[in-house]
């Protein structure tokens, strides 16, 4: 049995790697920054009341050794994981300060920054569409045009330290471009509070935009060593949402040789040498081109789909991972899972979801985004996104075109907010 230390949740709400820890004989301490933002939610307290201990660390992350370490001197901890992106730096220095394995604070902090990644990249001779980085400030709607001029479309503006597809906005078109030049300063200022006392660097980064197909690979590395579990093929949402409408993961037995060794320039490129990787890109006609380098495990849920596909969990693998620096064998075959994403069809107030009788074997079950009450919208991105259908099975085009089916025969209820019938 080993002692985890986990460091805040994905999405705030994501409690997928305490399950795994309490159902494979772990024990675990929770460290955040808002304990009460976990506690008021009724599925999370039973899983916080089993915990060794809930952490209440500031909210300045800089201040974070000195509580840590005591609570290791206390009780140690074998081992150290954090999933959630805003976290991401403040845990990587912690388990340096502690001696536990992680992914280096360096590699987190670059890793953070997009624009910073490009760069790397750019010098270490892979091949990066045009970018520019436009800092905040006063000017900074103006400086962003500019950019965009300099440029030239089709380009897609997001925030260096951005995730989750949120305030992401594409220009292809002069249509597009114009909206721009009147909304330039509105862009500018950036997503706002993330949430969870973390406030974003302010800078976005303008870069061109590729087509093609949208592939999400994920990857664990322990000192020079690497396996890519699989490759999860998206399928996204029309223009202008970036909201991921669904996937298909693939479990890697050897198939795919070529992008490993693309993905291991990425991640050598970057320094990435202990922990797991989600690797977003787009395959286009003159090979792969990055979109994102998360020094994390997927987050959204798709874990599950990962974990599907594996038969086993991806959770449990990571925190072997962390704990002993053991790597997961290729699968034996290429079995697949396919999600797909039920969306809002109008703004209003979420009143319930029908959804279809499904006896198919290959059908897993639902996982719910959003509960009844919550104010919803059509998706502009993965925030928006109602329920998760997962399906299973060795012939990918009937999975996915079962996911398709449930999620075409649900019916989304809504009610406007103030109306009373």
């Amino acid at each position: 049995m080993s002692h985890l230390l986990i460091v805040e949740l994905p999405g705030g709400n994501d409690s997928d790697i305490l399950s795994a820890a309490l159902e494979h004989g772990h024990r675990y301490t929770f460290a955040t920054a808002d304990p009460a933002h976990y506690q008021a939610q009724a599925d999370l307290a039973p899983l916080l009341a089993r915990a060794c201990g809930v952490l209440a660390l500031p909210h300045d992350g800089a201040l974070w050794d000195a509580p840590l370490a005591v609570a290791h001197q206390t009780d140690r901890f074998d081992a150290v994981l954090c999933l959630q992106d805003l976290r991401l730096i403040e845990t990587a220095r912690v388990a340096r300060v502690l001696g536990l394995a992680h992914v280096a604070p360096d590699t987190a902090i670059l890793c953070r920054d997009k624009a910073a990644v490009r760069a790397r990249l750019a010098a270490a001779g892979i091949e990066q569409g045009a970018f520019m980085r436009v800092m905040p400030g006063a000017d900074a709607g103006q400086r962003l045009i500019a950019a965009v001029e300099q440029l030239g479309l089709p380009l897609i503006i997001k925030p260096v330290d951005g995730f989750g597809s949120q305030h992401v906005f594409a220009l292809r078109t002069a249509a597009d471009l114009e909206i721009l030049h009147r909304l330039a300063d509105l862009v500018a200022q950036g997503p706002g509070d993330y949430g969870l006392g973390n406030a974003p660097v302010g800078a976005l980064l303008v870069e061109r935009l590729f087509e093609g197909p949208v592939l999400g690979c994920d990857v664990m590395r322990a000192h020079g060593r690497q396996v890519l579990l699989g490759v999860n093929a998206k399928v996204m949402a029309a223009p202008p949402s970036f909201a991921i409408r669904g996937g298909c993961f693939t479990a890697n037995c050897g198939q795919f040789d070529q992008l490993e060794a693309w993905l291991k320039r990425l991640l050598d490129a970057v320094g990435f040498d202990f922990g797991m990787a989600h690797v977003e890109l787009i395959m286009t006609a003159e090979g792969p081109r990055l979109v994102e380098i998360n020094p994390r495990l997927v987050g959204a849920r798709i874990a599950r789909l990962i974990s599907t596909a594996l038969g086993r969990s991806v959770h449990a693998d990571l925190i072997d991972l962390a704990v002993s620096g053991a790597l997961p064998a290729l699968s034996p075959t290429p079995r697949h899972a396919a999600t797909r994403w039920l969306l809002a069809p109008d703004t209003g107030v979420l009143a319930g979801i029908t959804w279809p009788d499904c006896a198919d074997p290959a059908f897993v079950g639902i996982v719910a985004n959003a509960h009844v009450g919550d104010a919803v919208r059509p998706a502009l991105d993965n925030a928006d996104r109602l329920a998760m259908v997962i399906t299973t099975g060795a012939d990918r085009a009937r999975i996915e075109a079962l996911a398709e089916q449930i999620v075409a025969g649900a019916e989304v209820n809504l009610r406007v907010p103030g109306f009373v019938c």
